[in-house]
């Protein structure tokens, strides 16, 4: 928002309003719900995250100062056809919080499909983005998860959504472009996990089960047993 586009104190008093509006509003929709799934109470539910959304971004611009509202994404409830195929989109987000544990991971990987027991020096011939290349190509994207304490790595958010394919594509076909967004009314549900959602704060202690050790000239690294 420009300097020219400042809000002014009168748009951001009428911001507030349409937030208790929308609150009557959602509390009024739940009072009435006629199921879990009252369709009523979910577009009462989006048009007060709206609100609140507004609200929150003609304060921040006006008076530099915040709300404490933090909605989570939703979806409608599924009212479409029997799902014959459906597509499953998963992202996950990690931070590199340890890059030596990585590095480590990595060298192993190349030393097993080596097969010599030759190491690969870590601070010479790897770098970041090759070690995750390295780890990412050798592990299941759910194993990586549940090890990822192991790979230097720290959990963010994550979603999954499961979606209803229209027809079940030909092999090869989307993997051009993989992550479109899918239309609303073909999901069927989603998942979200976030350290926004919990009390506490991201889990950044990682266990000492991983010791790297700077190889001498003539020494070797084990080879990393590798059963895929």
């Amino acid at each position: 928002m420009s300097d020219a586009a400042q809000p002014t104190a009168a748009e951001v008093r009428a911001a507030a309003e349409a937030v208790k509006t929308a609150l009557d509003r959602h509390l009024a929709a739940v009072e009435r719900r006629s199921g879990e799934d009252d369709p009523a109470v979910y577009e009462a539910f989006n048009q007060l995250a709206a609100a609140a959304e507004a609200y929150d971004e003609l304060l921040f611009h006006t008076h530099q100062e915040v709300t404490p509202f933090d909605i989570p994404a939703t979806v409608p409830p599924y009212t479409g056809p029997e799902p014959e195929a459906i597509g499953v989109l998963i992202r996950q987000d990690y931070t590199v919080v340890e890059p030596q544990r990585l590095l480590a991971q990595a060298e192993r990987i190349q030393v097993a499909e080596g097969g010599d027991g030759v190491a690969v020096r870590t601070d010479e011939d790897l770098d970041t983005a090759q070690a995750l290349e390295l780890v990412f190509g050798e592990f299941e994207a759910d194993e990586i998860a549940s090890r990822h304490k192991e790979f230097g790595l720290a959990e963010g958010d994550s979603t999954l959504w499961v979606t209803r394919l229209e027809e079940v594509p030909e092999p090869g076909e989307w993997l051009d472009a993989p992550f479109e967004q899918p239309e609303q009314d073909q999901v069927i549900c989603r998942f979200e996990a976030s350290t926004s959602f919990a009390d506490g704060g991201v889990d950044d202690e990682f266990e000492d089960d991983l010791e790297v050790v700077e190889l001498d000239e003539d020494e070797e690294l084990e080879p990393l047993d590798v059963d895929r």
